[in-house]
């Protein structure tokens, strides 16, 4: 029997990289983080834009609190340490997504300025796609088809951002889309005009 054991270790320098991915894909692979307040338009948004992405070829996922809030992130409630954890964990999964060259669109209130900044730190920040939806509370409130605003409000709903909790806005998003002024389509092309240069791979 042989001694020789380097057989046993991973050959690192064969495992394909995330630009391989990319080549297959035809992408650039990136996280698009949409943040603003409940009711804001987030969801809306991020699902015109997946369709729109789909439409020209690009391999997507779209994470948001619904599929996260009842998988990966059941354990977790609203204390402000809950929250910085289910931003580390979606992070965190975000950038095993990205190296293998997918596309990233994330709806998420992510309140303050803390949390979104440890998400870009573990994501990177050259791969950190930012967008605020910038929609006036009042407007979110009249919105709110689930009644949150006013449970919150009435005291049944603790740590509700926007109520109870802060939210901080971005200071230098990549684009920041105000619903109230333009209309969802709009919103998605303003979006589409300075994202497609940045996913569209460029061939060496």
């Amino acid at each position: 029997m042989s001694n020789d054991i380097t057989n046993i270790y991973p050959s690192f320098d064969k495992i394909l990289t995330r630009k391989d991915k990319e080549k297959l894909l035809n992408q650039n692979s990136i996280v698009i983080w949409i943040t603003g307040l409940s009711g804001s338009g987030k969801t809306t948004i991020a699902k015109e834009l997946e369709l729109e992405l789909h439409k020209r070829g690009f391999l997507t996922k779209l994470l948001d609190g619904d599929n996260v809030r009842t998988g990966i992130n059941s354990n977790l409630m609203f204390t402000e340490a809950d929250r910085k954890e289910n931003i580390r964990r979606i992070a965190e999964v975000s950038k095993l997504f990205m190296k293998g060259g997918v596309i990233l669109i994330n709806c998420f209130i992510s309140p303050t300025k803390e949390i979104r900044d440890q998400a870009k730190e573990i994501i990177g920040e050259k791969d950190f796609f930012e967008i605020y939806v910038n929609t006036p509370i009042e407007v979110c409130e009249q919105r709110d088809v689930k009644g949150l605003y006013a449970k919150a409000r009435a005291g049944l709903i603790k740590n509700f951002t926007g109520i109870d909790s802060p939210y901080e806005e971005p200071v230098s998003p990549d684009v920041e889309v105000k619903t109230e002024e333009i209309s969802i389509d709009e919103s998605v092309r303003k979006i589409l005009g300075i994202l497609l240069p940045r996913i569209e791979f460029k061939k060496d």
